[in-house]
């Protein structure tokens, strides 16, 4: 469907520009931000290595270990019919580890891991269980320390103070991640009623 919809919006903008007699615009803003966004490509490449790279460094020395002893408690309260000793409990640990880091790229190795373990404990059944919808809320919403991300690309596009931004995103993904816990255990107790 997305694919539809950029379809849809490159030909408006071609036709726009071919009615308006600004396809000369339309052609040198395409090359303008086709160049931008290898440029940003090469940045956010850089961003991305250095931080899978600690995350590498943290999983090697024992600190994720240590982490996601620290994360179980979190992790009973969020999904109390897991498995105590299931390595799914390592994964989804691992992805909220890496999310409140801002490390989406770190992050969704282990989502996916963590989604296909969430499958089998649901006996492969196409439908997504309680546990799955759970996680699924719970990464998206993240709460977030460091955006990496949006740091990157205010950096990128000459922000003067990139990480001006971290108080109100600390707040932003503070509120989300609240919001979607709270939904998610208001769902879980009444599906536990029916």
């Amino acid at each position: 469907m997305l694919n539809y919809i950029w379809a849809f919006m490159i030909l408006l903008g071609i036709t726009v520009g071919a009615f308006t007699g600004n396809m000369g615009n339309v052609s040198t803003e395409t090359l303008n931000s086709a160049k931008e966004a290898v440029s940003l490509c090469i940045t956010m490449l850089g961003v991305m290595s250095l931080w899978t790279g600690l995350m590498g460094v943290a999983r090697g020395c024992g600190l994720m270990e240590k982490l996601t002893r620290i994360m179980m408690p979190v992790i009973r309260i969020l999904f109390p019919t897991l498995p105590k000793d299931h390595v799914v409990n390592e994964y989804i640990a691992s992805n909220m580890i890496a999310n409140i880091l801002g490390l989406g790229w770190a992050a969704t190795p282990v989502g996916i891991k963590a989604m296909k373990e969430l499958k089998v404990i649901n006996g492969g059944k196409t439908a997504a269980s309680v546990d799955m919808c759970t996680f699924l809320i719970v990464n998206m919403s993240s709460l977030q320390l460091i955006p990496v991300n949006i740091i990157a690309y205010r950096s990128q596009y000459g922000s003067v103070t990139p990480s001006s931004i971290l108080a109100p995103a600390i707040l932003a993904t503070t509120c989300s991640t609240l919001a979607g816990v709270a939904f998610s255990m208001i769902m879980r107790k009444r599906g536990d009623r029916k």
